[in-house]
C-alpha cells in the first residue's frame, strides 16, 4: 500500500460519515492498543465564589462560545466544522442554535486561534 501524506488522509476522512469514522477508530483503537479520547460535551459548573484570601490563579482553560453566526453563516458553519468533529448537519445545527459553546476546556493557545477563526468567518464570539 502506498504511503499517504497527511492531508490525503485528511482528504479521506472529510470524505467519511461520522458512523464510517466512529467505525475507524474504534477498529484503529483495537488495532494499535490505544484510545482516542474525545472532549465531552459538558456543561461546566462555575468556580465557587470563595470569599477570604483564595489565591487568584491564572485561568489555563477556555471554552469558546459561538453568540452569533453573522452575515456569513456557510463560513462560519465551515469553520465550526474545521475546528470541530461535527459533521454538517450538527456544526448548522450548533450555529442556528447560537450562543452554545464550539471548543470547551481548550488551552488559551487553541481557544484564540478558534476564537480569530471563527471571526474571521463573521461570527460574533466570546472565551469564557
Amino acid at each position: 500500500m502506498a504511503k499517504l501524506s497527511t492531508d490525503e488522509l485528511l482528504e479521506a476522512f472529510k470524505e467519511m460519515t461520522l458512523i464510517e469514522l466512529s467505525e475507524f477508530v474504534k477498529q484503529f483503537e483495537d488495532t494499535f492498543n490505544v484510545t482516542a479520547a474525545a472532549p465531552v460535551a459538558v456543561a461546566a459548573a462555575g468556580a465557587p465564589a470563595g470569599g477570604g484570601a483564595a489565591e487568584v490563579e491564572e485561568q489555563d482553560e477556555f471554552d469558546v462560545i459561538l453568540e452569533s453566526a453573522g452575515d456569513k453563516k456557510i463560513q462560519v458553519i465551515k469553520e465550526v466544522r474545521a475546528l470541530t468533529s461535527l459533521g454538517l448537519k450538527e456544526a448548522k445545527d450548533l450555529v442556528d442554535g447560537a450562543p452554545k459553546p464550539v471548543l470547551e476546556k481548550v488551552d488559551k493557545a487553541a481557544a484564540d486561534k478558534a476564537k480569530e477563526a471563527l471571526e474571521g468567518a463573521g461570527a460574533t464570539v466570546t472565551l469564557k
